[in-house]
């Protein structure tokens, strides 16, 4: 029986209570904003897409255009407005077969994705970045694992479409630094720790169940801060240690990097700031959780990367080689020196937990 047929049955994921962390349970004021929906049927999606500008509003249309042709009957398509006015109006006119909701949140990437998840009916909830376009058989192929009752979320395969080219001396190693999958991941459906935040999904109440994603970490409009979806998905795997999250490569989308985001100035900015956020992460989640991944791709990944692109350079008697490999060091260095920044700041008061603000 195909898993999305009408007689799949409502999933209930076990608890190992014994083993449970102690993290913050959903207030009374957000159960009860979802208890006026029906059940949902076990196999609806919502896709969420969170927009913050009307620069980017081209992308955004671009985006939806890509998920309304996938989306099934029972499924439905989110825009959450983070707090801008004019985008709002232009979208819920634009888009009148689009649920377009304002944040109820303080403004940022993670209290616009708590929105989404309040507004959806869905039983997965699927977030898709507004300059992101999705593959025709991405909806499917996200879905597909949630037929295990032990898969908790899905994370897709997130591809660079630079609008003026790939810089020749951009490491694929790096590609996490522009939103991308990156040399390092599997190539195949495998279990990972995370998923990248341009296009993930989780069962909807695994969201609400961890507190959903954790106001204070994560990007702000245009600031270099991430990691919002990491420690998500390390609270639910605390809750639920026998279940886990699967990357899907071949559930592709194409994410638009503008020409500013292929400089060498932006691409050390965005590792400095991604170690402030790993900075982050592990004061809230501890440091071996917080580390485990980075740990394999720090001495495996990047050292594999710094002699294949000296050998490239042998090979071919071009520079762009090792100029890959000067890359790779430099944005460890950098990355490194943001988590020392980080940990210098770690004086600062622990990110909330939305559920926290709304009790």
């Amino acid at each position: 029986m195909h898993f999305l047929s009408p007689t799949f049955r409502t999933i209930v994921l076990p608890r190992t209570s014994e083993r449970r962390p102690a993290v913050p349970s959903p207030t009374q004021d957000l159960t009860a904003t979802l208890d006026h929906l029906h059940p949902p049927d076990p196999a609806s999606a919502s896709v969420v897409v969170c927009s913050y500008s009307l620069e980017r509003y081209d992308q955004l249309l671009a985006c939806v255009a890509s998920v309304r042709a996938q989306l099934r009957r029972h499924d439905e398509l989110i825009v959450v407005v983070d707090h801008n006015p004019a985008l709002f109006g232009t979208a819920s006119a634009d888009l009148p077969d689009v649920r377009v909701v304002a944040s109820r949140f303080e403004r940022g990437l993670s209290g616009a994705r708590n929105t989404g998840v309040l507004a959806a009916t869905g039983a997965v909830v699927l977030f898709l970045d507004d300059d992101a376009v999705a593959e025709p058989d991405w909806l499917d192929g996200l879905m597909a694992p949630f037929a295990d009752p032990f898969v908790l979320g899905t994370a897709g395969g997130v591809e660079a479409a630079w609008q003026t080219g790939r810089p020749a001396w951009f490491p694929r190693e790096f590609d996490w630094v522009v939103g991308c999958s990156y040399r390092g991941l599997p190539e195949s459906v495998a279990q990972v720790r995370n998923p990248i935040g341009a296009s993930m999904s989780f069962r909807r109440h695994v969201l609400v169940e961890t507190g959903l994603f954790r106001t204070g970490v994560g990007r702000v409009g245009a600031n270099l801060a991430g990691c919002e979806e990491t420690e998500l998905s390390i609270r639910a795997a605390q809750l639920w240690p026998d279940h886990r999250i699967m990357y899907v490569p071949d559930a592709r989308v194409r994410h638009f990097v503008p020409a500013k985001r292929a400089t060498i100035a932006y691409f050390i900015r965005r590792c400095f700031g991604e170690g402030r956020s790993k900075a982050l992460l592990a004061r809230i989640v501890g440091p071996r959780r917080s580390s485990a991944s980075e740990r394999r791709y720090m001495l495996t990944t990047l050292p594999s990367g710094v002699v294949r692109g000296a050998v490239d350079s042998v090979r071919t008697g071009r520079l762009h080689g090792i100029q890959r490999s000067v890359a790779i060091v430099l944005g460890f260095t950098a990355t490194m020196a943001g988590y020392g920044r980080g940990v210098l700041a770690a004086r600062l008061p622990k990110p909330a937990l939305a559920t926290d603000a709304e009790g």
